[in-house]
């Protein structure tokens, strides 16, 4: 299939997952016929284009790197220092103290810069976008280093803002989703959509819409290409996948089909499993990354003692439905619902 110039043998992208996804993950996937990613997110420049030189010496075919868009954090010492107080009892948990003061640990990608310079130098075949966009100026550059570039919306007021702005492919991120919503401003409300009704809320737009949350098998396939979609992109499918870094906590985690929005662990919703972070009330913590610095920590602290329920083990509504598999297997049973 052409998927906005890229010829796949599949619709199907295996999702970007900051932490989990890697060049393994990403190379296995291409090499089966879909689209594998990696999620640059949270990289330095050179770390991505480790990362990217990585996954091109393991495949030949087209992959897609993803990138950050958040607006700058709202500081606020105040927030941020009754944050840390609230988190400390549960560092003192396991001999640990939090940290002093928190740290803007991921800036979003707005344009210029090291980043930019090193993508239009590496060339990816699709790079997608989350949280946002970047300046227009940086998608003039990647268009002319001849990327196609993707980006989430979770509203049809975001896709509409992507097609304006002349990205190729609009990534419908359902409610079912996991990991961290897409939406552009979550100061904004959300009308958590689930992905059918974000498919038929976005009928008649003006570019290709790729579905993502909850699609699990060849069935979510055909009726997400019923709905609408011209692909689907699927990160939980693959959280067991052999070539995924989903640690061995998470992998047992994701059995209890048990998730739930939080902005406890980062600071910003996100869907994870249900664990001892995400019974924290999130809604008082500093914008993210902010509080995703001491989420990190007290991660560390806990997993330090044996305790792995502090972990960002993100994942969407169909976690129980997650195989352990090659990843290969994976693009094939999906691709099933794509005939």
């Amino acid at each position: 299939m052409n998927l906005a110039g890229l010829t796949l043998d599949h619709p199907i992208i295996q999702a970007p997952m900051a932490g989990f996804s890697t060049p393994a993950l990403a190379a296995a996937v291409s090499e089966a016929g879909g689209l594998g990613s990696i999620a640059i997110g949270t990289m330095t420049p050179a770390q991505a284009a480790d990362e990217i030189a990585r996954t091109r010496a393991l495949t030949a075919r087209p992959f897609a790197v993803n990138l950050f868009c958040h607006r700058p954090p709202r500081r606020d010492a105040e927030i941020e220092a009754a944050w840390i107080d609230r988190l400390a009892p549960l560092f003192a948990d396991f001999g640990a103290t939090p940290p002093a003061a928190l740290r803007d640990i991921y800036p979003g990608f707005t344009g210029a810069g090291e980043m930019l310079d090193m993508l239009c130098d590496a060339r990816p075949a699709l790079v997608s976008f989350h949280f946002g966009l970047p300046d227009a100026a940086a998608l003039d550059r990647l268009r002319g280093a001849g990327a196609v570039l993707a980006a989430s919306a979770t509203s049809r007021a975001e896709a509409e803002a992507v097609v304006a702005a002349g990205v190729d492919l609009v990534v419908a991120q359902g409610w079912e989703a996991g990991g961290h919503r897409g939406s552009f401003d979550p100061a904004a409300g959300d009308d958590r959509l689930p992905l059918f009704d974000l498919l038929a809320a976005l009928r008649g737009l003006a570019r290709p819409v790729v579905a993502a949350g909850g699609i699990m098998d060849a069935a979510d396939v055909r009726a997400a290409r019923a709905a609408g979609a011209v692909a689907v992109q699927c990160g939980t499918a693959f959280l067991m996948a052999a070539e995924a870094a989903t640690s061995p906590a998470h992998r047992a985690a994701l059995a209890t089909g048990q998730t739930v929005m939080t902005r406890a662990v980062s600071g910003r919703a996100a869907r994870s499993i249900v664990n001892r972070f995400t019974q924290i009330d999130g809604r008082e913590a500093p914008d993210y990354p902010v509080a995703y610095d001491a989420g990190k920590a007290l991660n560390a602290a806990a997993a330090a003692r044996g305790e792995w329920g502090f972990g960002a083990q993100w994942a969407g509504t169909g976690a129980a439905r997650a195989v352990a598999r090659r990843a290969a297997e994976t693009v094939a049973a999906l691709a099933a619902g794509a005939v």
